[in-house]
C-alpha cells in the first residue's frame, strides 16, 4: 500500500470545492469542538495505546480549562444581571415610598404598591406602643405592639443579633401573627430594625415571602439595607408632621 493512501482516501472523501474551502479556512475545523475531538480521537486510535500524543493531551487540557472559564464567565454575568435587576426593583420601591400624600396613604401603599414591586406576600410595619399613631386595622400594614416586643420578634427565641442587623431566615412562629393573612403561607422573612431616634421606641419592618429560599442568612443585605434606610427616613418625615 502506498504511504499516500490515507491522504488519497481523505481527498476521495471530499470534493475539490470542500477541500479547497477547508485549506483556505482551517479555522472552520479549529472552531468546531466536536470535530476537533473526533480528529484527536482518530489520531490516538491510529498511533495505538503505547504512544501518547502530548499535543492532543494539551489540547484536551486547554479545552477543559476553557470550559471552566466560560462557566465562570456565565456565572459572573448572571450574578451581575441579578444584581442589576434587584437594584432596579429596590429603586422602584423607594420611589413608590415617596408618592403618598398622607400617613394613611403611606401605610396603604406598603401593601398595594411596594409589596407587589418587591414580589413579596406581606410588608408590615411593627411599632411599639407609646407613639401618637392611628389605630391599626386587623390585617393592615401597621401593627402596634407593647414595648419590648420588637427585640423578641428579632431574636425569636435565639441569641439576639446586633441591634441594626437585618435578619433573613425561615418564618418564625413568633412573627407569623405579625404577617397575618396572606395570599400564601409565609415561608421565609426579612426583619429590618428601624431606629426612630432618641425618645422614640424602636420599630421593625417585617417582609414575608411564600418562597422558602427567598430570604436566607447566606444572602447579601446591601439592597435591603438601602431600602430600609430610605424607609426609615420617609417614616421619620411622617412622624414629625
Amino acid at each position: 500500500m502506498s504511504v499516500d493512501a490515507p491522504a488519497d482516501a481523505a481527498a476521495a472523501a471530499l470534493s475539490e470545492d470542500e477541500r479547497a474551502r477547508l485549506l483556505a479556512r482551517p479555522e472552520l475545523i479549529l472552531a468546531d469542538r466536536d470535530l476537533m475531538r473526533a480528529l484527536i480521537g482518530a489520531r490516538e486510535a491510529e498511533v495505538g495505546e503505547n504512544v501518547i500524543d502530548i499535543r492532543g493531551r494539551a489540547m484536551q487540557a486547554l479545552e477543559a480549562r476553557l470550559e471552566r472559564l466560560e462557566a465562570a464567565h456565565e456565572t459572573v454575568i448572571s450574578a451581575a444581571y441579578d444584581n442589576q435587576s434587584g437594584m432596579n426593583t429596590v429603586h422602584r420601591a423607594v420611589l413608590s415610598l415617596l408618592e403618598p400624600m398622607d400617613f394613611e396613604g403611606f401605610l396603604e401603599n406598603l401593601e398595594t404598591a411596594i409589596a407587589p414591586i418587591l414580589r413579596v406576600e406581606t410588608l408590615r410595619l411593627v411599632m411599639e406602643a407609646g407613639g401618637d399613631l392611628p389605630a391599626p386595622e386587623a390585617t393592615g400594614p401597621l401593627v402596634i405592639v407593647p414595648a419590648g416586643t420588637v427585640g423578641g420578634l428579632i431574636s425569636a427565641g435565639r441569641r439576639s443579633p446586633r441591634g441594626d442587623d437585618i435578619v433573613l431566615r425561615r418564618a418564625a412562629r413568633e412573627t407569623l401573627p405579625i404577617h397575618g393573612e396572606a395570599r400564601a403561607p409565609i415561608q421565609s422573612e426579612a426583619l429590618m430594625p428601624i431606629d426612630l431616634g432618641p425618645g422614640r421606641l424602636p420599630a421593625l419592618l417585617v417582609i414575608g415571602s411564600a418562597d422558602t429560599g427567598r430570604f436566607n442568612p447566606a444572602q447579601g443585605t446591601d439592597l435591603l439595607r438601602f431600602f430600609g434606610q430610605a424607609f426609615r427616613l420617609v417614616l421619620l418625615s411622617w412622624l414629625r408632621t
